[in-house]
């Protein structure tokens, strides 16, 4: 078991949102894999609502095909700084939070 202090970047947009006419939440996985950041996932909401305080939910009723996306992404704090500047570039409207993390790494090879 390794342990250490990390960051945790969670970027909170919407599922229609894109860059350069490719969905957003796409281009910043990648764009966190080309950098080498340790890893990333995208979780999609099932309810949801943002600066607009429009409701976004997947009942039925209000069947939304633009459901509300957390990015998390965690490393290295000088890793997770290497990302900052292309959100900035790449985010139009969004969320960011960061936080310091412990982390308990598990590798069994």
């Amino acid at each position: 078991m390794i342990e250490e202090e990390d960051k945790l970047l969670r970027i909170f947009i919407n599922e229609k949102d894109m860059y350069k006419h490719q969905p957003l939440f796409e281009v910043i996985i990648h764009k966190a894999r080309e950098l080498g950041i340790a890893g990333a996932t995208v979780f999609k909401g099932i309810m949801g609502y943002g600066a607009d305080k429009r409701m976004k939910t997947n009942s039925i009723l209000e069947l939304s095909s633009d459901m509300p996306l957390v990015i998390e992404i965690a490393d290295k704090p000088e890793m997770i700084e290497k990302l900052l500047p292309f959100l900035e570039e790449s985010v139009a409207e969004g969320f960011v939070t960061l936080e310091s993390v412990h982390v308990y790494k598990f590798r069994k090879r």
